[in-house]
């Protein structure tokens, strides 16, 4: 859920690793790919690795800024813990199911090798049972708590990211545009849990944090295309060598970003103050964006990586900051 990969940027990785690749194996009988002998790592370091802990605090994060600009004044601080609380459990659970899928995949990559998984840390039937009943859970939650309308858009949030966009990046590039979907329904999923149904401004959010996660991500599998590589998953810098068709992604997504992040004020979500910085980040977002496409360098790719982790919680801060009441 919401983005793609988490945020953890490391050195990219170039050398060999062990492991196979078993499409078609067991989900829980598969075996494992296992790099001896794992570091030490308290409990709570390795539940952590297992819900992906930067990436289920970006969701929450845009889910929050969600509720927040759906809510009505007063804000119903008792539903907006509720909603955060099955969110939280949602994201968490899909998180470990989707380290259960990629286990072995995740064993062939230096970035992702050190996971509980593939490092030996968990096994596959209790990662398999803390995910399905953290999910689950999650979804009655959201159900009992919120509202249905948002369980089911949570429903739809984790069934696609499993069962569509996970599989999905073993066979084709456009795994990364599906799974800008998911990634872009955790605010939909706020704002539906506090007004209780979809409205053009929420469709806006959608659209910003779908589009926001194509440069974001070119740029991170830029730099880790040779793990990706090697753990056969078919990201568009595997497949594109030269690496223009993934500038011109990179591109083309911050041009149409630009645009639509000026939506929340033209359908009078957020004021002037918005406006003005919503330019600012979408021209220099697609200014790092033409720097990487122009040179697609190690450097620039970092750049542009971190520009577009700075870019996101601006942007909501300031459609926060400057919401228009409602």
């Amino acid at each position: 859920m919401a983005t793609q990969e988490n945020t953890q940027l490391i050195k990219p990785f170039s050398g060999p690793v062990g492991g196979s690749t078993l499409p078609g194996s067991g989900l829980v009988d598969a075996p494992i790919s296992v790099q001896a002998p794992p570091a030490e790592k308290s409990w709570l370091a390795v539940y952590l690795d297992l819900f992906k802990a930067r990436l289920t605090f970006l969701v929450l994060l845009t889910a929050l800024a969600g509720f927040y600009l759906g809510s009505r004044a007063p804000m119903d601080l008792r539903l907006m813990f509720h909603a955060m609380a099955g969110t939280a459990l949602l994201a968490a659970g899909a998180s470990a199911l989707n380290q259960l899928w990629e286990r072995e995949h995740d064993g062939q990559m230096r970035r992702t090798r050190g996971r509980p998984l593939p490092s030996g840390r968990l096994e596959p039937r209790t990662v398999l049972f803390i995910g399905a009943g953290t999910s689950l859970l999650g979804l009655v939650y959201l159900t009992l708590a919120v509202n249905a309308a948002t369980a089911m858009i949570g429903a739809v949030t984790l069934a696609s990211y499993l069962f569509v966009y996970t599989p999905l990046k073993r066979l084709s590039w456009w795994n990364t545009a599906v799974g800008a979907i998911p990634g872009g329904l955790p605010p939909l999923m706020g704002w539906v849990a506090a007004r209780g149904h979809i409205s053009p401004e929420a469709l806006a959010l959608f659209g910003i944090l779908a589009f926001w996660q194509i440069p974001h991500f070119m740029a991170i599998a830029w730099l880790y295309r040779d793990e990706y590589a090697r753990a056969g998953f078919r990201m568009l810098p595997v497949l594109d060598p030269s690496g223009r068709r993934t500038g011109r992604q990179a591109v083309a997504h911050t041009l149409v970003l630009l645009p639509l992040s000026l939506a929340p004020f033209l359908l009078r979500l957020a004021g002037p103050v918005y406006l003005a910085g919503a330019a600012t980040l979408g021209v220099l977002f697609c200014a790092f964006a033409l720097q990487f496409a122009r040179g697609l360098t190690t450097a620039a790719a970092r750049r542009l990586f971190f520009v577009s982790v700075l870019y996101l919680p601006l942007l909501l801060g300031l459609m926060v900051l400057d919401k228009r009441a409602g």
